[in-house]
């Protein structure tokens, strides 16, 4: 058992500062270069900014790179990439502040010219799919709101011509997926309900739609992905008659799903050779990532660890892959994993060799704080019950990582305790280095950490996530209460010094818990980004989202009295006159627009209640510029060790 201080508050004998945790490096998209698999590219913030690099592995070794960039931009951030298939251009997607109003560009050749727009008005929202490029290079198609902005519909763009084309002349958000192999037809989602999608094939010569018809009872979640060799079909991802997602084949010619995996846990990512004789995908348990292999000649499955050498041993890597990428030969394994005390790295499995030869060779280095691995903290994973006995999951950070079931009341340890509440609300909280080392640093000051996967999070099924579905500040916030009596149930935690923490929907969350739960006393919370007035918030989300957020928040014209039942800034007299806010926000959200902080500042300080409040202006739902991201991060950070320590 560790050592601790016998006093009545934890104090920690290095308090090493933010900058140390968060001196890092983001990586949010790479790939294979098409034409050849040497080469690398990813988008990383290394200079300030999301831009897009290329290097070459054959020439690096591990954790060493020398990245070429291939755009510069400062205002810009750069959020997907696709190669192409037959010679050395690409295009990407690009906003402008945070708009999310992404504008598509192309670079001819990757290794002698610059890139120039396609599109370029600032209006129009253009969205990418699975892939872009035909396998003949000739076109490329993404999703844009031009005709309408309720609508996000699929194009079609030659490239040789420079013309584009709507091919989904329906109502409705289409996203776009695979091409076959042949390049005459495309697969693509569309997104009915949150739970309800559908499956169409688009006809790029005849320029024309057909929908999939399944037989199912319950409204599903379809995620189109790759075509076979054969073009007899395609592989998708559903949760057709399932609690979670497993992997099918859709047989054009039979008009059949067929089950290729189905497991207890969501599969979330695929990718299958082009020869269609390997399919790769990974499945989350717990929140982290396991990953697996087949092969469909003989039908075998292997899991595969990712194991890289660390002084002169073999560590398998334990995290969450954001990314999967098989590269165009078969030799070689892409991906984008993030892990608790490593920021996400990009990392390359080579098929031929065994996990027991270091398979895995990391390419990018992305946490530069010298660091020791015996201060970073890994989380444990804990269940609690919540009032209706739902079993809740939650990650725990403890300072030390000493093992909370083994401090006792002889350790005389009184720890101050975070509550992190995920945004989505329909997402998961995950072991991530998250928030640029946030709980990190605040575990290495001396405060725990607990962030729940509450009723409405994803990787638990979806009737699971389906409960906080038109229940925001409902059931979901009486799981983060009893996730706060969990704390407080516990000798080592110090039930008169705990905050909050939340971002999107965990802003909105963290703003609920002070102004409808103030006798828990929070000393302090911070809101990034959280919608505070619910009414204000659905009438002011992207057109196209409108249909969606009525289904799972409500409908701001029909239950305006229910709405406004839930909201935060109903219950500002509520807040307990020892709880200290942060109120941090993008001028240029286009999600949870600056109103819906401005609002809840406003009549906080009409009463004279301690508020502080942060405003980057040229930021949207999030931070694209690494300046803004530390500031931002470095504040909150600060304010909770402040406030809860005092």
């Amino acid at each position: 058992m560790a050592e601790f201080i016998s006093s009545k508050q934890h104090k920690p004998n290095h308090q090493l500062p933010f900058e140390r945790f968060a001196s890092s490096i983001r990586y949010t998209d790479f790939d294979f270069f098409k034409k050849d698999n040497d080469w690398i590219m990813y988008i990383s913030d290394i200079n300030g900014q999301f831009n897009l690099w290329r290097y070459n592995s054959s020439l690096t070794y591990e954790g060493q790179c020398s990245p070429y960039p291939l755009t510069n931009f400062i205002d810009h951030s750069l959020r997907h990439f696709f190669s192409s298939p037959i010679d050395n251009s690409l295009i990407f997607f690009a906003d402008h502040q945070g708009d999310e109003n992404f504008q598509i560009y192309k670079i001819d050749d990757i290794f002698n010219s610059w890139y120039e727009p396609i599109t370029s008005d600032p209006t129009i929202r253009h969205e990418w799919g699975s892939e872009c490029f035909s396998h003949d290079g000739k076109y490329i198609t993404y999703g844009s709101n031009r005709k309408n902005p309720s609508d996000m519909l699929i194009y079609i763009r030659n490239m040789n011509r420079e013309k584009d084309f709507c091919i989904t002349d329906n109502e409705g958000w289409y996203i776009p997926g695979y091409w076959s192999p042949n390049n005459k037809k495309l697969n693509c989602s569309q997104l009915i309900t949150l739970t309800d999608y559908a499956i169409w094939i688009l006809d790029v010569e005849n320029r024309s739609m057909e929908k999939i018809n399944l037989e199912y009872e319950q409204k599903s979640k379809f995620i189109v992905g790759p075509w076979s060799v054969n073009q007899n079909g395609f592989y998708l991802l559903s949760d057709l008659n399932r609690e979670f997602m497993g992997l099918a084949f859709y047989n054009i010619d039979t008009s059949k799903l067929e089950w290729i995996l189905t497991s207890p846990y969501d599969i979330e990512l695929i990718d299958i050779s082009l020869d269609g004789k390997l399919l790769l995908w990974t499945e989350n348990v717990d929140g982290y990532s396991k990953l697996y292999k087949k092969d469909m000649v003989n039908q075998e499955i292997m899991e595969i660890t990712p194991t890289i050498k660390k002084n002169n041993k073999s560590i398998p890597l334990n995290g969450v892959i954001e990314d999967l990428k098989l590269s165009t030969n078969g030799k070689r394994i892409g991906i984008m994993m993030d892990m608790p005390t490593s920021p996400t790295n990009i990392y390359l499995i080579d098929l031929e060799k065994n996990e027991e030869d270091n398979n895995c060779t990391r390419v990018t280095t992305s946490l530069y704080g010298n660091l020791s691995d015996d201060i970073l903290v890994k989380p444990q994973l804990i269940r609690y019950k919540s009032f209706d006995e739902l079993e809740v999951s939650a990650f725990l950070y403890v300072p030390n990582n000493t093992n909370f079931k083994k401090i006792n009341e002889k350790d005389k340890v009184k720890y101050g305790a975070i509550l992190s509440i995920h945004g989505g609300p329909t997402a998961q909280e995950r072991p991530y280095y998250d928030y640029s080392g946030l709980y990190q640093y605040l575990s290495n000051n001396g405060l725990t950490v607990i962030a729940p996967n509450f009723r409405g999070s994803t990787g638990y099924g979806k009737s699971f996530e389906k409960k906080i579905y038109h229940d925001w500040g409902g059931n979901e916030l009486k799981d983060l209460e009893y996730a706060i009596k969990w704390l407080m149930s516990q000798d080592w935690i110090d039930p008169k010094r705990i905050g909050l923490f939340g971002a999107s929907y965990g802003g909105f969350a963290a703003l609920s818990c002070i102004t409808r739960l103030p006798q828990y006393g929070f000393r302090a919370a911070v809101d990034i980004v959280g919608p505070s007035n619910l009414v204000t918030f659905v009438n002011t989300v992207p057109e196209h989202w409108k249909s969606l957020t009525n289904e799972l928040v409500g409908d701001p014209v029909k239950e305006e009295i229910f709405l406004r039942e839930r909201s935060p800034i109903t219950f500002v007299d509520n807040i307990n006159p020892l709880t200290s806010l942060l109120v941090i926000q993008g001028a240029n959200d286009p999600r949870v627009v600056k109103s819906e902080s401005d609002q809840i500042v406003e009549r906080i300080r009409e009463k004279g209640m301690d508020v502080e409040y942060m405003i980057f202006e040229d930021e949207g739902h999030g931070f694209t510029k690494y300046n803004n991201q530390i500031k931002a991060l470095k504040k909150s950070a600060e304010f909770l060790l402040e406030k809860i320590s005092s």
